[in-house]
């Protein structure tokens, strides 16, 4: 008897996948261009397209009221209404520009009052007349027109760094939002103008972006310049400081990378200002330089509380009063608390928290012109999170009719108010 058999079949074997006909490779410079364009093209037209609204206002208030052609060039005049642009603090750059420093305490003679040494170059920190240089070299342009290069390249890299730090909090829609805000603040004339806070604001924002990122060296360097920029810098070197401290005790972070940029952090402005001192043979020579000749010094408070409880009773005799501007710096003043607490509700980064409250402490507690108050809280970006959270649920049509009227209106107050019924 024949048995037939059966066939045993085993599992089916694994079926092997076709190879891809299309290999993932690294994208092309091209396709890496095409994406950027896309991501950071709205950023940059929105704060381009809100910053064109408000300086061709300014331009025309400029030229239809003319007062600027009585002015001496280096107090808000000139021939032409983009003179103005670099008169004031915008002459010194331009000076330091073509001829450098010579830091000195020289009297005045016979003085009295408040202002008893002479002006000199040496109260304004180096970094952005030496881009000015550095451009007018590469170029040909001018002093005037270098710096105007140099302000205006620099602001749109604060708008990318203002992007990066609220887009980490609140996705791309509100980054855009806040380069919008920061376009219309109050003091938003600067940033086109041979001023430093665009280079400023800049080295301050990315600072913050590399410290929430874990780029500890990159935000120490960072720092550093900044503090060849602005005396202001140091509360950005306490930021840093703090920031690498909560991150060691957190064990988010060993301890040498955040040692060492809160080492490098200072050394910018420290280097500045020892430099100024031995030059003057005073290690104390740059503060009484300010004091001495612009009546700018630390006095806790006293000036801004004077100012605080006079404008609003329509009292205006108090040291350096100028009632439009000062009217508006009692309004960003009193309106900064306000948006610190509603940064804070977010829970956001230390480093945001101690730069907002540090930078703002150190310009009410310092005896200065009032009115330029929303000029020297201008590099306070973290302060348009909270609104730009908020207004990001907003449809574009009503987002940008709130902030092309806030750009019209940016004209008269961030430009006419500040550079010629004020000193900027």
């Amino acid at each position: 008897m024949t048995t037939v058999g059966t066939s045993q079949a085993g599992p089916a074997p694994a079926a092997v996948p076709a190879p891809d006909p299309s290999p993932q490779t690294s994208p092309s410079p091209r396709e890496r261009l095409r994406r950027a364009a896309t991501h950071y093209g709205p950023v940059l037209a929105v704060y381009g397209g809100l910053k064109f609204v408000g300086f061709a206002v300014f331009m025309y208030l400029l030229d239809s009221a003319g007062d600027f052609r009585e002015k001496h060039p280096r107090f808000g005049g000139g021939a032409h209404t983009w003179d103005v642009l670099g008169s004031w603090d915008g002459w010194w750059y331009q000076q330091i520009a073509l001829h450098g420093y010579d830091p000195a305490l020289e009297p005045v003679p016979g003085a009295t009052g408040l202002i008893t040494l002479k002006g000199n170059s040496a109260a304004f920190f180096p970094l952005y007349p030496a881009l000015m240089r550095l451009v007018s070299e590469v170029t040909g342009l001018g002093p005037y027109g270098a710096g105007m290069t140099v302000s205006v390249v620099f602001s749109f890299v604060a708008a990318l760094g203002i992007h990066a730090v609220t887009s980490r909090l609140g996705g791309h829609r509100a980054g855009i939002v806040a380069v919008g805000l920061w376009a219309v603040w109050p003091g938003s004339g600067a940033e086109w103008a041979v001023y430093s806070e665009s280079v400023y604001t800049a080295l301050a924002a990315w600072a913050c972006y590399a410290v929430m990122t874990r780029r500890w060296l990159t935000a120490g360097v960072l720092t550093f310049t900044a503090g060849l920029a602005r005396p202001t810098a140091v509360t950005l070197v306490a930021a840093l400081a703090v920031a690498g401290l909560v991150a060691v005790w957190r064990h988010r972070e060993g301890i040498r990378r955040p040692l060492v940029a809160v080492l490098i952090a200072p050394l910018g402005a420290v280097g500045y200002l020892g430099w100024v001192g031995y030059r003057m043979g005073d290690w104390g020579g740059y503060n009484k330089l300010q004091d001495g000749a612009w009546a700018h010094k630390f006095d806790y408070g006293r000036h801004t509380l004077d100012v605080l409880t006079s404008v609003p009773v329509g009292h205006f005799d108090y040291l350096f009063a100028m009632p439009l501007e000062d009217t508006i710096g009692v309004g960003v003043v009193l309106l900064v608390p306000v948006l610190t607490v509603l940064l804070m509700r977010l829970r956001p980064p230390v480093v945001l928290v101690v730069y907002t409250v540090l930078s703002y402490l150190m310009v009410m507690a310092t005896q200065q012109y009032f009115g330029n108050v929303s000029r020297y809280l201008l590099p306070l970006f973290p302060l348009f999170v909270p609104l730009a959270l908020a207004m990001r649920r907003l449809k574009w049509p009503s987002l940008l009719a709130v902030l092309g009227t806030a750009a019209l209106a940016s004209g008269s107050y961030a430009g006419y108010v500040l550079f010629e019924l004020g000193v900027p």
